[in-house]
């Protein structure tokens, strides 16, 4: 697969669109490549997992330590699982949780680190990420003004690409809830490409948040509303994400450029106008 430029994900109108299986392949290598074959007939962009360890990530005694150490893939799948996912024509991209975890993803050449809202106060955690120079999308969910600036500065600092998502933690999170109006205020503040991170169980919001102006979206995947998988409440289908993908599609063109001035379907008018007798 041809490499493609952090840039040219994130250019123009056109949604960058990723399909989050996260850790619904509840640890099985077999399942993760179903998840990829699966997300490869929707028209998504991108898939992306999720790269840990596990006793990196959290302690012995949190209440999700068993999910995540049964969903904990070893390094060799990830490699396997790129190989894969890049044959099907899609980008892959992983969240790392750990340094070991991003120095792997480093060695597999990864396009692009993906970043959880939770990692938005990691500082040290952020500085060993941007002093890597591979661009970065990071989630702001629960994160202040003041903690999102903390984190753009820096990745200026070491001149590295960031794009922002805005997220609302809650699993699963109500419509009415979604602060949609927040993308605007992450595009005015802080200059960089901004997205969405979707957590409702239905394709409207993803939807609404790219008339909001994302730039990109991104949905947690499953294959059909039978799945036995972890974050099955907050995820869509291989069918809803196929449906998704085409209504943004059809969104970007309603949108259009934006552009101000005479444009075609308006000429056949033109002789109307009413310039001063």
């Amino acid at each position: 697969m041809k490499k493609v430029a952090f840039s040219d994900m994130i250019k123009g109108n056109r949604c960058f669109v990723i399909a989050e299986a996260g850790i619904n392949h509840n640890g099985s290598f077999d399942e993760a490549r179903r998840l990829i074959d699966s997300a490869s007939k929707t028209g998504v962009d991108a898939i992306k997992f999720q790269t840990y360890i596990t006793e990196q990530r959290t302690h012995t005694g949190s209440p999700i330590f068993d999910i995540l150490k049964k969903c904990e893939l070893p390094f060799e799948d990830f490699e396997k699982l790129k190989k894969h996912a890049e044959d099907q024509n899609m980008i892959f991209l992983s969240t790392p949780f750990d340094e070991s975890s991003a120095a792997f993803l480093q060695q597999l050449e990864v396009l692009v680190y993906k970043l959880a809202s939770f990692d938005v106060v990691n500082i040290p955690f952020l500085k060993s990420i941007a002093q890597k120079g591979i661009p970065t999308i990071l989630s702001t969910g629960m994160a202040s003004e003041d903690e999102v600036q903390n984190a753009v500065n820096i990745f200026k600092e070491e001149q590295a690409d960031l794009a922002l998502l805005h997220c609302v933690s809650s699993y699963p999170l109500k419509p009415e809830n979604a602060n949609l109006g927040a993308i605007s205020t992450l595009k005015k503040k802080f200059d960089v490409p901004v997205g969405y991170s979707d957590h409702t169980n239905g394709i409207e919001v993803p939807l609404y948040s790219v008339a909001a102006g994302s730039i990109i979206v991104e949905k947690h995947y499953m294959i059909d509303e039978h799945s036995d998988c972890c974050d099955a409440p907050v995820s869509i289908t291989e069918a809803q994400t196929k449906l998704l993908v085409k209504k943004i599609r059809e969104l970007e063109l309603i949108v259009g450029s934006g552009k101000l001035g005479m444009t075609e379907p308006q000429k056949g008018a033109e002789i109307f106008r009413r310039h001063e007798q």
